[in-house]
């Protein structure tokens, strides 16, 4: 039974309906051009295929795609790193494929090795695009590729994990910076000292950023050159297998955070020009280099580079277990133009000829695939224009991301905390902003990820407190400015998960007020790690603040764990600008908020029915707050009114102190008093 079209949910996409169902057909038929008799996820196998593979009988066998070349080599630690007559590679067919049959004497696990390649203008020196381990010279900073055949290969305890079906609340984490200590942090240490903290304060999902090997290190992990390779620098696959095992056993999901939107321009590294040609995997014309990012742009028309890219999906959940992906830069993928100084205000917009329909259909196919090996695996884009269809099923004519980042959420909260007075913050627009989206998608709703946190930017709690972070968090220091950041912090951070349309995400240490921003080690700062790790010290010193911000987000999470907020859907009951007040309800929770910087409100009417009581109070001393509310009492809905009728509504009449949020839960009633 085909589902309706997702564009029925929407009338402003009337005019574009044949559009829309011609770049439907266009997956279609590419999705069958691959498939053939089978599926997309026995085409992608490419990663089974090319690069080293150790064979039944213990010999070895080495596959290349590379269609330009005129010869190949491989040389390695097994030939003095020399181009010998034995170890020249053979062509196989007409579309490019290389291959070499080895003796299994010949190579040991650990060994180095690359490709020396000859193309009819020249030769280089090329790491196998297909390398799953990759070393680093401590002295010299090359890459070589590693041969990984351990003798006892990981063993999983947890190989048949399903997570619950449960709304993603996700920990965005970046192993590197996972440490205090001034160095690059380990997946052991990870899973060690950071996966316990991340379970116990309530995340369901981790998403995984730079593990794709990516050669400069202050890149954040999104200049990828080898993309089928575990980054070296945390440790062996073995440890990520090990991260992801123990997380599972938890019964946390972990997601990759996945970049095919761009390769880095390293030569030697890459795949720039990795048989001589430009046009092997990426644009030959001015589409080639990407003009923000200092990289290049993947040709997604090629059936070869879909075929390498869907690969590299399947093989992330093969091998090592990974539950899904967020896909970087999905704007810049799909958009000629990247999307760069776009505000996306018209429809027309997503539908004018400037729309690259290839990756379009390459993320169509991506989600299909994904979804077909492994059907509970969870998709994210990265993705800020709101292109329609993007985050809807493939059944319905979408391209399968079961989710999309509500990227204008943490732009509005940083531009209403640095540009507004809190006095003037409009509680209608507030809501507008954080609860649109398409109406056939589901979005990921946060406050701020690592990209409000780099270097020259400022997380949300430093625009609101500044210099006074460093000397002001003590628990027996009295400030106002500190006061208002820990309250903000707190309600931002309530408000964002309440109104969320499917998911919540929080990058590693911003849901206890981490300080300080994201810089690292690079020639500009003197490589410098001050900045690319997470002051853990700050959360564990009882004598300081950042202990009561950790409280509440763990205790939010507690709620949306046992109440499943984001599985029920929003209704707003009042908003009042003039009061700063907001009262919504989901599911048998409902919110109420008071932004007001210095006006508190005794007996104030929320138009609801109903007896409550108050599961979860801001102003609550272990949060930090003062204290100024009764949360032991039950709340009962009246009637106020000199003449009452059938139609007289009831209202539930609050306390609600100054920049203090609530949260109360329905209780079963027999009967409302009447006054």
């Amino acid at each position: 039974m085909t589902s309706p079209r997702y564009y029925s949910l929407d009338e402003w996409l009337r005019p574009f309906r044949s559009i829309i169902d011609e770049r439907y057909e266009k997956c279609r038929q590419k999705e069958r051009s691959l498939a053939g008799e089978g599926t997309l996820g026995s085409f992608a196998l490419g990663h089974l295929y090319y690069g080293l593979h150790r064979l039944s009988d213990g010999n070895w066998v080495f596959r290349e795609w590379a269609p330009n070349a005129a010869a190949i080599y491989l040389t390695g630690t097994f030939s003095d790193w020399q181009e010998k007559p034995e170890y020249r590679m053979k062509r196989i067919n007409r579309q490019g494929d290389w291959e070499i049959n080895l003796p299994p004497e010949l190579l040991k696990h650990g060994d180095l090795y690359k490709l020396s390649m000859h193309w009819k203008e020249g030769r280089g020196e090329r790491i196998p695009s297909y390398a799953t381990r990759l070393f680093q010279d401590d002295t010299t900073k090359i890459f070589s590729a590693q041969v990984w055949s351990p003798d006892e290969p990981y063993s999983w305890n947890n190989p048949d994990f399903i997570p619950e079906q449960s709304a993603p609340v996700i920990y965005e984490a970046h192993i590197g910076m996972a440490t205090e200590e001034y160095r690059t942090g380990t997946y052991r240490e990870f899973t060690r000292d950071v996966l316990p903290y991340i379970a116990g304060a309530g995340y369901n999902t981790i998403q995984l950023m730079a593990i794709q090997e990516h050669p400069f290190y202050g890149s954040f992990g999104y200049h990828v050159s080898s993309f089928f390779a575990v980054s070296s620098r945390f440790g062996t696959p073995e440890d990520l297998r090990e991260l992801i095992d123990t997380a599972h056993g938890l019964g946390i999901r972990v997601i990759m955070d996945l970049v095919h939107s761009h390769s880095v321009k390293n030569i030697n590294e890459g795949l720039a020009l990795f048989d001589g040609s430009p046009g092997q995997y990426f644009h030959t014309n001015e589409r080639r280099n990407h003009i923000a990012w200092d990289s290049l742009c993947f040709d997604y028309g090629k059936d070869n580079v879909i075929h390498f890219l869907l690969s590299n999906c399947r093989y992330w959940i093969d091998e090592y277990g990974f539950d899904g992906f967020r896909f970087d830069g999905v704007t810049s993928m799909i958009y000629y133009d990247h999307g760069l100084g776009k505000n996306f205000t018209e429809y027309s917009e997503y539908f004018d000829g400037g729309q690259d329909i290839d990756a379009l259909i390459y993320l169509y196919l991506a989600n299909k695939m994904i979804h077909e090996i492994k059907p509970h695996a969870l998709t994210v884009a990265e993705e800020m224009s709101g292109m329609p269809g993007l985050a809807a099923h493939t059944s319905a004519g979408g391209y399968g991301f079961d989710y999309r980042l509500s990227m204008g959420v943490p732009d509005f909260w940083i531009r209403l905390v640095k540009e507004i007075a809190d006095e003037k913050w409009d509680m209608g627009t507030l809501m507008h902003e954080l609860t649109q989206h398409r109406p056939e998608e589901k979005v990921i709703s946060y406050c701020e990820s690592h990209d409000q946190a780099l270097v020259g930017d400022k997380t949300l709690i430093f625009r609101m407190i500044d210099a006074e972070m460093y000397t002001g968090m003590n628990k027996s220091h009295q400030s106002l400015v500190i006061d208002r950041g820990i309250a903000l912090h707190k309600m931002i951070r309530l408000i964002t998960l309440a109104t969320a349309g499917g998911g919540y995400l929080t990058f590693m240490g911003n849901e206890f007020g981490h300080p300080e921003w994201i810089d690292f080690p690079r020639e500009g700062n003197n490589w410098s790690y001050k900045y690319a790790r997470r002051q853990w010290s700050l959360l564990k010193n009882e004598s300081l603040k950042y202990g009561y911000l950790a409280a509440f987000d763990r205790e939010m999470l507690t709620l949306q764990n046992r109440y499943g907020i984001l599985e029920h859907p929003l209704s707003r009951i009042y908003e009042n600008s003039s009061d700063k007040v907001i009262a919504f309800s989901r599911g048998e929770l409902l919110f109420v908020f008071n932004f007001h910087p210095g006006n508190s409100f005794t007996d104030y009417g929320i138009p609801v029915q109903g007896k409550f009581r108050i599961i979860l109070d801001s102003d609550d001393p272990a949060y930090g707050g003062f204290n100024r509310i009764d949360r032991n009492g039950l709340y009962l809905s009246i009637r106020k009114a000199a003449r009452q009728t059938l139609g007289t509504p009831y209202y539930l009449y609050l306390y609600l102190p100054s920049r203090t949020a609530i949260v109360l839960k329905r209780e079963p009633v027999r009967s409302v008093i009447d006054i």
